[in-house]
């Protein structure tokens, strides 16, 4: 097995990710998995103050997302349809990044 290592900076902090292969090929080709940039702040408020979380809902459908810790908006990955392990930073139609402000659910 081959292993690659990466870091992904998410706000003020770090993520360091270990992809692995049965060549260099297949090494590159997880690494490529992984097809987001960095996020230096929130979309919304500008804060660095940023963290990786993942929630599942309704017991069945998986996300992981990008959390601003002091607007509590998100930005949430998206996954290939064809290639569920593929993750992108999800955009709007004009090309930015789609920052969600957090909505308090009706009681």
């Amino acid at each position: 097995m081959l292993q690659l290592m990466t870091t992904k900076r998410i706000g003020r902090r770090q993520f360091h990710f270990t992809v692995e292969g049965k060549n260099f090929h297949e090494a590159v080709a997880e690494y490529d998995r992984l097809s987001f940039q960095d996020v230096a702040a929130c979309g919304l408020c500008g804060s660095d103050n940023l963290d990786l979380t993942s929630r599942v809902a309704q017991g069945k459908f998986r996300y992981t997302s990008v959390k601003c810790r002091d607007c509590k908006g998100d930005l949430t990955f998206g996954k290939r349809e064809d290639d569920d392990q593929t993750y992108f930073l999800r955009r709007k139609e004009s090309g930015e990044l789609d920052w969600r402000p957090f909505e308090r659910k009706a009681e």
